[in-house]
């Protein structure tokens, strides 16, 4: 039996729910393994439109489970609503597992993630606010409190008492706010508690079991770009968003993976700060933002938009090694005239293939710029490659060419049907 992982190549926002769906007919188990709340999948199918932010994209088939794995950080009030919402919707969340391995995220991560980002002043990183960060953080810094321990109301007692103090003296000294009630939290998290305690098992062993009756498949959260480690460092999220998360994230083996599918939008879009070479400032930008409804999932943000970078492509496809790439809202592409690729960059002089290391480096590189003719035709009905506009079919060509990795699938709208499959591989 084999294991896919679906990642994104881009800022993240690539639409990696959509292909996750679409794939997990076909397997017995999805599993989320990274990344908290701060992430936003839009799933639309038969039962309805849905944006989760914890649960897998596969929840909505039947016959398939679904695990959240010990590398994501769980709000577990944020859990525990979008379970309610989907069960309000008919759909069975029994076959969902939670790692008893992950890290919860507490009330002072959310207080805490909001007075640091506020003391940042123009220096801010973006952050969802939503206690991401310093609750990663506290898992490094061995201070964090896991699922398992909420379990043994003894043992949460007795930690939450230690680490409250100490952040209790963080709150009230450095940031002069009122210090948090340990009796609050205490009774809070033990009600969430009992209301998750059936969905939770050793997910380490439930993935490597499915693979003894089917196919796994693995949903990476935000994108490459945002890495920990690969990332525009400091502006990314706090876990590995790449592929390598997925092992980290579930205790799968690394020569278990089989394929990795890159996600990546037709053109570019970033939430947050943080340079990106791309980006368009001019109504063309607001084109993009207006027909693609680029707003954040999870923040409501308005995202960044840019044309396709493939010098940003060319990075994730050689630290992801992709298998295959699919492009997503590429129908938002259709009545543009002339399109524009970043084949790379300009620094001093010199010509880029990737992104340097240092944001304040790639912040000064300058586009390198080809121009394509666009297509200007619908494609939003089109379910086959050879009946795609010549121009269609050559921006696919001569994006495959400058990342290093061929199109696989090419999505064209929001539903599961308006996908055109390239190669069969997919």
């Amino acid at each position: 039996m084999s294991v896919t992982a679906v990642v994104g190549g881009q800022w993240g926002d690539e639409g990696k729910g959509k292909i996750v769906d679409l794939l997990a007919e076909e397997v017995s188990l999805v599993a989320r393994f990274s990344g908290g709340n701060n992430a936003g999948h839009t799933v639309i199918n038969e039962f309805g439109k849905f944006q989760l932010h914890l649960i897998p994209s596969g929840i909505f088939y039947p016959h398939v489970d679904c695990v959240i794995g010990n590398g994501t950080v769980i709000n577990p009030k944020v859990l525990i609503d979008e379970i309610d919402a989907l069960e309000e919707q008919g759909i069975d969340v029994s076959r969902l597992s939670i790692s008893d391995r992950a890290h919860v995220i507490m009330p002072y991560h959310l207080l805490i993630d909001g007075l640091e980002e506020d003391a940042r002043g123009a220096a801010a990183i973006g952050t969802t606010r939503r206690g991401i960060g310093p609750a990663y953080t506290d898992k490094v810094s061995r201070l964090g409190i896991r699922v398992c321990d909420l379990l043994d109301r003894n043992l949460f007692e007795r930690r939450l008492r230690a680490v409250l103090e100490y952040k209790n003296d963080i709150i009230t000294r450095v940031f002069e706010t009122e210090p948090f009630s340990f009796d609050e939290i205490y009774e809070e998290y033990c009600a969430y508690t009992d209301r998750l305690r059936p969905f939770v098992r050793d997910t380490s062993l439930v993935v490597n079991q499915a693979l003894d009756k089917g196919d796994v498949l693995l949903e990476g959260a935000q994108g490459t770009m945002l890495d920990i480690d690969f990332g525009t460092y400091p502006y990314v999220t706090s876990s590995p968003s790449a592929a390598w998360g997925g092992c980290l994230g579930l205790g799968l083996s690394p020569t278990k993976i089989d394929k990795l599918f890159g996600v990546f939008k037709a053109y570019l879009t970033r939430v947050g700060e943080g340079p990106m070479p791309s980006e368009l400032k001019d109504d063309c930008g607001e084109t993009l933002r207006e027909r693609g409804c680029e707003f954040g999932t999870t923040t409501g943000r308005p995202r960044r938009c840019g044309w396709f970078d493939a010098a940003v492509a060319r990075f994730s496809v050689r630290v992801n090694d992709f298998s295959g790439l699919a492009l997503t809202k590429f129908d938002v592409l259709d009545t543009l005239s002339t399109l524009k690729i970043c084949t790379g960059y300009k620094l001093d002089g010199e010509v880029l293939d990737s992104p340097p290391p240092n944001v304040s480096v790639l912040g000064r590189c300058q586009p390198i710029w080809e121009e394509l003719p666009g297509w200007q035709k619908p494609t939003s009905d089109i379910r086959k490659f050879e009946d795609l506009p010549r121009e269609a079919q050559a921006y696919v060509r001569r994006i495959e060419e400058l990342a290093g990795c061929p199109v696989d699938l090419i999505s064209v709208g929001s539903r599961r049907d308006q996908s055109i499959v390239v190669r069969e591989t997919f």
